[in-house]
């Protein structure tokens, strides 16, 4: 539309539209409760199907176990590749670690009573303590401890995958899967690394918004932040199953 105002004329709306598209903390935010009630909704609608009687196992869970790890992993690699579509790979995603973390956590909580209770109340507590030393401004990640952090978590991502690997062969890594002190310790450290990971995914949310990053952005930090806390549930439920194993 064309006006002789010259403060209303094509050049304007350049100026106008990318900061209206661009990413805000609280379309973050929205997004990230978003992704975050459709992951705890699928959870607890696969807890219902999976939880057994205690000390067994439902003869569904397998599936619904492996089901929701290859979905997850599939539309996990499509987000990172593709930022963009991330509104939908991402909501995929949620649904499908929903289902993974549903009957895991029924796994468990057939062996240990409670602990599916004590991990969730352990990652959310986490993060909201975190959120408000991040926001209080007493931890702002240098690019040194940006780099530790990568760093272990790679080599955690390495270990993982080698255990995996080793695993098809009959071999297992010794002690760091076991409840004694050196697994305890290995399953502390990998919680440690994981909640911090919380403070990398705060401050890439926070640089976005000041650098006024598109706004699909919103999406791909939420889902970059379910990543971790779907991860850092996990350890948490892992690390309380060795402690509850050694009573």
């Amino acid at each position: 539309m064309r006006t002789a105002n010259p403060a209303l004329n094509d050049k304007t709306f350049d100026i106008a539209i990318p900061s209206a598209n661009a990413m805000t903390l609280s379309g973050t935010v929205t997004r990230c409760f978003f992704l975050l009630a459709l992951c705890v909704g699928a959870a607890a609608f696969t807890w219902m199907q999976t939880i057994p009687a205690p000390g067994q196992v439902a003869p569904n869970t397998s599936l619904f176990l492996i089901g929701g790890a290859v979905v997850g992993m599939i539309f996990s690699l499509i987000t990172i590749f593709k930022p963009t579509w991330a509104a939908v790979t991402g909501s995929i995603y949620a649904l499908a670690e929903g289902v993974f973390l549903g009957a895991l956590s029924a796994t468990f909580e057939s062996r240990f009573p409670g602990i599916a209770a004590q991990a969730a109340g352990g990652t959310f507590g986490t993060l909201a303590g975190l959120l408000l030393i991040y926001a209080t401004g007493l931890v702002k990640p240098s690019e040194n401890f940006k780099l530790g952090i990568l760093a272990a978590t790679s080599g955690i991502a390495l270990v993982y995958l080698a255990s995996m690997v080793l695993g098809f062969f009959g071999i297992a890594i010794p002690y760091i899967h076991q409840s004694g002190v050196v697994g305890i310790g290995f399953s502390l450290f990998v919680v440690v690394i994981a909640a911090l990971n919380l403070v990398l995914d705060f401050d890439f949310i926070e640089n976005g918004c000041e650098a006024g990053a598109p706004r699909y952005m919103e999406w791909y930090a939420a889902f970059g932040l379910l990543v971790t806390l779907v991860w850092l549930y996990v350890e948490i439920l892992r690390l309380l199953s060795k402690l509850r194993s050694r009573d």
